[in-house]
Formats: C-alpha cells, structure tokens, sequence
C-alpha cells in the first residue's frame, strides 16, 4: 500500500533514470513471445511517467533502445520500433494534457524515417510544455556519446576556437546529448540485472543506483515509490564525510 506521507516527507529526486529490462524475459517466462513484454512494457511505460510527474520529478530518462539492440533479430527491431511510433502518436494528446515534454538523446538519425518523424513532430509540438521533461534514449550508447563530444571539442581546438586549458568538466558535460538537463540523482535498472550497459555513464557518477529484480512489465507505481522511498533514505555525500554534511 502506497504511503504518499512518507514519499512527501523528504525531497523528490529531480531526475530519475531508468533502465528498462526485463521484458523479453518476462514474457518468456509467460511462454508469449517477447514482443508481448514489449508491449505489456508500454503500459509501464505510461503509468511511470503519470506517477513521476504526479511526485514532482522533473525529469525522466527512459533507455528505449540503446545502440547496441539494433543487433537483436530484425523482427524484434521492427516490432520495438512499431511500438514506440504507437506510443508516440497515442500520447502525444495526453503529454499536452499534462504538461509533459519530450526530448530525445542518442543518434535518432539511425531511426526508421517514419517513427523519427513522429519522434521530431512529437518533440515540437510539446516544446512549449513545463511540466515533466520525458527523455528518450534512442539509439543510445554512453561511449559512443563521449566520444561524439570529443570529436566536437577536438575539432574546436584545431580551429582555434578554444584553447586546450578551456577544457574541464564544465565545457565536455556541455558538449553531451544531456547539455542543459540535470545529472540523474536516482538511477534505477528494473530485470534483476545489475550493471549501467553503457547508459550515462557520464551523466551518471554520483547517481543513487537502485537495482530491482521486478521485471519492467511488472515494475507500476508501487515498484516506483519503493525505489524513490529508498533514494530518500540514502545519504548522498558526493565525496564528503557525514561528519562534513552534518550528520554525526
């Protein structure tokens, strides 16, 4: 039974990430192929984002596909690619509605031209929105995202543009898909999994990692509030001593 006291008793992390495994596994298990957990993962999809905005979290990163899936069989590539042009075309009212915005990271050149028209109609007719920021990881793979900013940053140096001391943290971080959105403070991979497979791996040094083996067509609004009620009982110390933050 979800308690909403005690999720408002303490701050809401302002990005939540996520890693949504388990759906082939869990519609395996089921013995229905793995597009039924693709499908039935939608659904969590959709009532994640709902809760997320109802709790105040200002930004929700979903890995949907990352750049290493393209190499599963072509009927399951086409299948995920089919849903999320459904998804994108059935919710877009909904994310008006709401107040939610749609930003996407990864190489979505590499779309299917059809569902990257949809995901570019999508993106700016819900710009002007306020509310939640929904972020799509498509076609997404942290190294390949680090070394896209270094390529930039390296051909800005060569045209004299910045100096090679103008190089910190600051200016790489500005230089990621992520450039003007907060890093992760919770990151959660639902599946049983536990490992990042390639997902933020910049973004994501200080996040709270919270591993779950709820499988993602299973992983609703109380799964979210165990991980966000875990997040807020955490001390999160970014290098520092208890001692330094006041605790004891």
């Amino acid at each position: 039974m979800l308690d909403q006291k005690l999720i408002d008793s303490a701050p809401i992390p302002t990005h939540v990430a996520i890693i949504m495994d388990g759906n082939g596994r869990w519609a395996q298990q089921k013995h229905r192929p793995r597009l039924y957990g693709h499908k039935v993962g939608v659904e969590s999809v959709q009532e994640i984002v709902e809760y997320a905005s109802e709790l105040g979290v200002k930004v929700l990163t979903l890995y949907a596909f990352s750049s290493e899936n393209w190499k599963r069989p072509s009927t399951e590539v086409s299948g995920l690619m089919s849903l999320l042009k459904g998804y994108l075309l059935s919710e877009l009212s909904k994310m008006l509605k709401n107040s939610v915005r749609l930003v996407s990271i990864g190489d979505i050149q590499k779309l299917p031209q059809d569902v990257r028209e949809v995901l570019e109609k999508t993106i700016a007719e819900t710009a002007g929105n306020d509310g939640l920021i929904l972020n799509l990881a498509l076609s997404y793979g942290g190294r390949s995202e680090i070394v896209q900013a270094v390529r930039k940053i390296a051909s800005d140096v060569l045209a004299k543009r910045i100096s090679l001391d103008e190089i910190d943290e600051k200016l790489i971080t500005n230089h990621l898909y992520t450039s003007g959105l907060p890093e992760p403070d919770l990151l959660i991979r639902t599946g049983g999994e536990a490992r990042l497979s390639n997902f933020l791996l910049w973004q994501a040094s200080y996040a709270e990692i919270y591993f779950t083996d709820t499988m993602w067509p299973e992983f609703r609004r109380e799964a979210f509030f165990r991980a966000i009620a875990e997040f807020q009982g955490r001390e999160r110390r970014f290098g520092r001593t208890s001692a330094q933050l006041g605790s004891g």
